[in-house]
């Protein structure tokens, strides 16, 4: 009886932790200088070769108000070359999709080559609800990279993109 019980407890353990969604990475707020915050998620994403990707989403605010959102997607080294000049590619599969320009912000001079930024705040501005994209990056003398964003990751942009400071 007992051994009977200790299964079961067990199988549904098992099934909670089946059941339950990655840990989220949550919206980290930083008070870089006087007068300078960035809110910022970041992701660990897959693009469907299984190459390894993180997507960082990031507003800035300086005293006289919103300095920009970006989203900067950082591969790995020597494995990615981003096409630092080409448009990010964001789609639902369905109808809906976007084209974002890249863009550094201020503070960012240059980028190394496996890393590029985007500004996103257009994107997230027309997304209406926490569903799955397909990040196309334009690779240098290859085809884009297609990351997948699932729901949970674009719930958490979403939600920093509705996050003001005060």
């Amino acid at each position: 009886m007992v051994r009977q019980l200790l299964g079961v407890f067990v199988c549904l353990g098992l099934q909670l932790f089946l059941l339950t969604p990655p840990a989220l990475a949550s919206v980290h707020v930083y008070h870089e200088r006087p007068g300078q915050t960035t809110l910022r998620s970041q992701q660990s994403l897959r693009d469907r070769n299984d190459r390894s990707w993180q997507a960082i989403l990031f507003k800035r605010y300086r005293p006289d108000g919103l300095e920009g959102m970006y989203l900067r997607l950082v591969g790995f080294p020597g494995i990615v070359n981003v096409d630092p000049q080409q448009p990010l590619t964001i789609n639902t599969g369905t109808a809906l999709q976007w084209q974002a320009t890249p863009k550094l912000d201020p503070p960012t001079p240059a980028l190394p080559s496996n890393t590029n930024q985007y500004d996103f705040a257009n994107v997230l501005a027309d997304l209406q609800q926490p569903i799955p994209l397909t990040l196309a990056v334009p690779l240098q003398g290859k085809g884009p990279s297609e990351i997948i964003v699932p729901p949970y990751a674009v719930k958490e942009w979403r939600d920093l993109a509705a996050q003001t400071i005060e």
